[in-house]
């Protein structure tokens, strides 16, 4: 039986016409709410019995995202503590010592030892965790070529566009709309490098979320009448250093934490 392992899984079930009729405003908001267990599939009167049949027992008997996270998390640390770290840390970009492999996220230093332990100076959120152990567990240190794409065009991006645009480029691009120093504050905070303007954008800045996973966030101010746009690139060589799961959990934690900033400066 295929799994429901995630809010796609489920959205693939429905037809995508956002009829509302299930009380939602979209498909989309309707499958985060069936994997949060807040709605059943039955909920959606268009979906067919047969369906309805085969997954209504597995999401109902889902059990929590956090017993979930931790279990993918111990998957990871096991897998961790059966690799090569000082081979590893040279194929990541990273350095090996006391034996750690440590690498910059952000431009923070973050480290892994041979037992799966995690360690960094700031605050090791679950968005950074999971992508960095993966990274360093599967990345194939592809140096970024500086070739740029959106989301969409990553190996599986289209499937996961609605939900990028709206956790990660939507949040953003409101965030830099209402507060004039984001950008500011990102460079200062994360080491972040303004660039020549990219695609004719007003700010273009390159992020290093890994050491060789580089994103370029273009923002294009309001004008003539015009709306604000945000998008965010990634280079060509990503998918060979990052799944798209993984791209997609840090690019929305870090929307997450740009929110903080901006709360912490009133």
């Amino acid at each position: 039986m295929a799994q429901l392992n995630n809010v796609l899984d489920i959205l693939k079930l429905l037809d995508k016409s956002n009829c509302k009729k299930c009380g939602e405003a979209t498909c989309l908001a309707f499958a985060a709410t069936v994997h949060k267990g807040e709605k059943r599939l039955q909920s959606c009167p268009k979906l067919a019995n047969d369906v309805v049949d085969r997954f209504s027992d597995e999401v109902q008997e889902r059990r929590s995202p956090d017993q979930d996270a931790v279990e993918a998390m111990a998957r990871l640390k096991n897998q961790i503590a059966e690799m090569d770290l000082e081979a590893a840390a040279r194929r990541v970009g990273g350095k090996f010592s006391n034996n750690r492999l440590k690498v910059k996220i952000l431009g923070k230093d973050f480290s892994v030892d041979s037992e799966g332990n995690l360690f960094s100076d700031i605050h090791i959120n679950s968005w950074v965790a999971g992508p960095f152990l993966n990274y360093v567990l599967h990345a194939k240190g592809t140096a970024p070529s500086g070739d740029w794409i959106p989301f969409r065009e990553l190996h599986g991006g289209k499937e996961w566009q609605g939900l990028f645009g709206q956790q990660c480029e939507k949040p953003i691009k409101n965030l830099a709309d209402r507060y004039s120093g984001l950008f500011e504050d990102i460079l200062n905070i994360f080491s972040g490098k303004q660039v020549d303007r990219h695609y004719s954008s007003d700010i273009s800045l390159v992020l290093y979320p890994l050491p060789k996973v580089p994103v370029l966030i273009c923002y294009w101010k309001p004008e003539d009448g015009m709306d604000s746009d945000l998008t965010i690139f990634f280079d060509v060589t990503m998918e060979e250093n990052l799944t798209i799961e993984s791209i997609y959990t840090l690019c929305t934690g870090m929307a997450k934490m740009f929110e903080k900033i901006v709360q912490s400066h009133g």
